[in-house]
């Protein structure tokens, strides 16, 4: 790729918008991956109930070995990038191309939207119950109480739910009358990124692209989802062998997961096919 060299260039570099993470408050990082790439974890059933019996020998019916099923959580993503900036580079086009400034920029438009995305699919992917349908400024708030009722009847806790929706959908819900007259939006703070409550969920609006095709909107509680981070690794090497300059290198290691035993926390709203 060529570089434009000052001649009579601003010192003011054009930078793009960057929005930071968006989905911490989505994760959890209740599980320990030090020293290792995969953690198991276990799930324990429950068994069926019975009708007491006043006589014989198995009064409480009859007995069956308690089982358990194990979850694999091995990190997966091993993300990497570098690049270099000639000091003939940085001299000539007016020091704005500074090597920390640089990777500041790296990490802040393309590895936190990776891993934001990243997160968002996996969430997604392992929903326990998923919702159709066209939502419009007339129906936005009960696509919203659907899904709520999902969660409710897979017994999923009331508190830490937390929505992640697009623009568009959030632009729906605005307009909605039933939700303007009956729901509650309400400022918020607690969330990186949110924008507001309905009927006490925080909503937190992402990018259109950030989110699967077709996914209005996802309810989820970070309680569901681990999301490691194994590895953040940025460095910058002055003068290295062979290039008089600066040499970048990152490397991230992460993954996100949904346990099984609380997918049916998660629920989305997807447009109809």
């Amino acid at each position: 790729m060529a570089v434009n060299y000052a001649s009579k260039y601003s010192d003011k570099i054009d930078e793009r918008f960057t929005l930071g993470s968006l989905t911490q408050g989505a994760v959890n990082q209740d599980y320990d991956w030090l020293g290792v790439e995969t953690v198991n974890v276990y799930s324990i059933p429950t068994v069926a109930m019975n009708d007491y019996t006043a006589s014989g020998t198995n009064r409480y019916g009859d007995p069956s070995e308690l089982e358990n099923e194990v979850q694999e959580l091995k990190v997966t993503q091993d993300r990497a990038f570098t690049f270099t900036i000639d000091k003939k580079s940085r001299d000539d086009t007016q020091m704005t191309m500074e090597a920390g400034k640089a990777l500041q920029r790296q990490i802040d438009e393309v590895i936190i939207p990776e891993v934001d995305t990243y997160r968002l699919a996996a969430i997604c992917a392992g929903a326990g119950s998923t919702e159709t349908g066209t939502v419009d400024a007339t129906n936005a708030y009960e696509a919203f109480l659907t899904v709520q009722a999902d969660l409710d009847d897979n017994k999923a806790h009331q508190g830490g739910r937390v929505c992640y929706c697009s623009p568009t959908f959030y632009k729906y819900i605005k307009l909605d009358d039933s939700f303007t007259k009956m729901g509650d939006l309400a400022t918020g703070i607690a969330i990186n990124g949110q924008v507001g409550e309905i009927d006490g969920v925080p909503v937190v609006k992402v990018p259109s692209s950030y989110l699967p095709d077709g996914v209005n909107f996802v309810i989820t509680n970070p309680i569901c989802t681990p999301g490691p981070e194994k590895l953040t690794d940025y460095t910058i090497h002055d003068n290295p062998p062979g290039i008089s300059g600066w040499l970048v290198e990152g490397r991230i290691r992460y993954d996100a997961f949904v346990l099984n035993s609380k997918k049916g926390a998660i629920g989305v709203h997807k447009a109809t096919a």
